[in-house]
């Protein structure tokens, strides 16, 4: 029977007959053969003796070879790994070119890889990453069914905007070269859906009116942003995890919004531990000829632990405003963007700067300043600030955004009209308002964001499988 490697590693050498399937990470001397089938970050090293085995398949073994191994699953006399396998029988599935390979024994730059992303799986660092992404994606729908919590999937085409951003993908089946036109304009009657639409950029709309009925719902799916974004912290397509509830105010938000992120994180480390060391070393080694203040203060591991062990910090924008502008920091004019006019938004260095420095845990930020924030939020009485929330963490800064909803049917109207967002468009939105309106909230996470966070990377472009950023469609 063909065990995955990490089962292998598992079992107390007896001299058994053992079969293990994977790709060649290197073969070493025409003996040694590190052998890798992405089920754990640890290679099982297979033993050839050279004399009696067919030169004609040894000469066929390089780095990226795949390969069946059947051989003795022994106790190993060489360090750096406690069994081995003394191969008897091997079978090439695939063979690999060593001079055109791209992915070779030796440390490669992220921006090679992303350039490969449909070989960069093979590397130990990225093997890490997926797995550890696919435990917290199994995390997320476990946390939510536990909590009873339906799963709702919510349209990828659409004609709302949920964010008011209008940096969104069009969808059309209309001729690009000559459109339908109605004076001057492009005809949208005449396109498949008879109007604009466009890829999503939330299914928040769309779930809220299933919470109002169901009671508690969340999505988990794609979203995209037209934004011409080339930074570390941006990506065109990436997922989003949104859940809404009924009768639930700002405050029982924000704790759903904590319990959450330390559940999946604690998930995270119960389940891939190797992987996380693994990160974690090469985080220290990538860091360790940087000038000490540019450096992580917590190691990986401890950094997630940092998360999980404290409460979180709840403070109002006002009086987080009011920490900022009195800082040494602001007033030695250290920040980049200085603090010193409420209602400005708060940038990565501010949110950072609560977090690391001035709480040393993580912080939620809550009622924030009206105009800064979506239409959809409930306004305060103070009608000044809106009942939204920011939970932030270390080395991210943003990492959750959410608030209660407005459910006032002409309080929301109020709101859609200074937005310039058309009731007519969002008619079925109010009406959720006319029929049996409850206190609801919701919160949004990207996906990209946490998985950055708990695999201790610095580009979010090597969190997902293949990136899709501007001028880059490739695969």
């Amino acid at each position: 029977m063909t065990l995955l490697i990490k089962e292998i590693l598992k079992l107390k050498p007896k001299n058994q007959l053992v079969t293990a399937k994977g790709w060649v990470k290197n073969f070493r001397a025409n003996k040694f053969i590190s052998l890798n089938d992405g089920s754990t970050v640890q290679n099982i090293q297979c033993v050839i003796d050279f004399e009696n085995f067919d030169e004609s398949i040894i000469k066929k073994i390089t780095s990226g070879t795949s390969l069946s191994i059947k051989g003795k699953l022994v106790f190993s006399l060489g360090s750096g790994q406690e069994v081995e396998i003394l191969v008897e029988n091997i079978k090439i599935y695939g063979e690999s070119n060593a001079e055109k390979y791209p992915i070779q024994p030796k440390k490669h730059s992220f921006e090679f890889l992303r350039e490969n992303a449909h070989l960069r799986i093979r590397t130990s660092t990225f093997g890490a990453i997926m797995r550890i992404r696919s435990k917290l994606s199994y995390a997320v729908h476990k946390f939510f069914q536990e909590e009873n919590f339906q799963y709702v999937n919510t349209p990828i085409i659409t004609s709302n905007d949920a964010e008011g951003a209008g940096e969104m993908f069009r969808v059309t089946t209309l001729n690009a070269k000559s459109p339908p036109l109605v004076k001057n304009n492009v005809d949208f009657t005449k396109d498949f859906f008879s109007k604009k639409t466009h890829l999503t950029v939330s299914g928040q709309l769309e779930a809220e009116s299933y919470a109002l009925g169901l009671g508690k719902v969340y999505t988990f799916g794609p979203t995209f942003r037209a934004e011409n974004s080339n930074t570390t912290r941006h990506l065109s397509e990436f997922w989003m995890i949104e859940p809404e509830m009924a009768f639930f105010d700002l405050d029982d938000n924000i704790n759903l919004a904590e319990k959450f992120v330390k559940y999946i994180l604690s998930f995270v480390i119960e389940n891939c531990i190797d992987d996380l060391t693994f990160l974690e070393e090469r985080l220290y080694n990538e860091e360790k000829n940087k000038p000490k203040n540019e450096r992580n203060e917590l190691k990986l591991i401890n950094k997630l632990k940092f998360v999980i062990d404290n409460e979180f910090e709840r403070i109002s924008y006002s009086n987080a405003f009011e920490i900022l502008k009195k800082c040494s920091r602001n007033k030695k004019k250290k920040f980049k963007y200085l603090v010193n006019d409420w209602g400005m938004d708060f940038q990565s260095e501010h949110e950072r700067y609560l977090v690391e420095k001035h709480f040393n845990k993580p912080v939620v930020i809550f009622n924030y300043p009206s105009k800064s924030k979506a239409f959809y939020m409930r306004l305060n009485d103070d009608k000044k600030t809106v009942a939204a929330m920011d939970l932030l963490f270390p080395g991210i800064g943003e990492i959750i955004g959410g608030s209660q909803r407005e459910e006032r049917l002409k309080v929301l109207k109020n709101r859609m009209d200074q937005f310039g967002v058309s009731s007519k468009d969002l008619h079925w939105y109010t009406e959720l308002r006319k029929f049996g309106t409850v206190p609801h909230s919701g919160f949004g996470l990207g996906f990209e964001r946490i998985v950055l966070f708990a695999t201790g990377m610095n580009n979010i472009r090597d969190v997902i499988p293949f990136p899709r950023t501007p001028n880059n469609a490739l695969f």
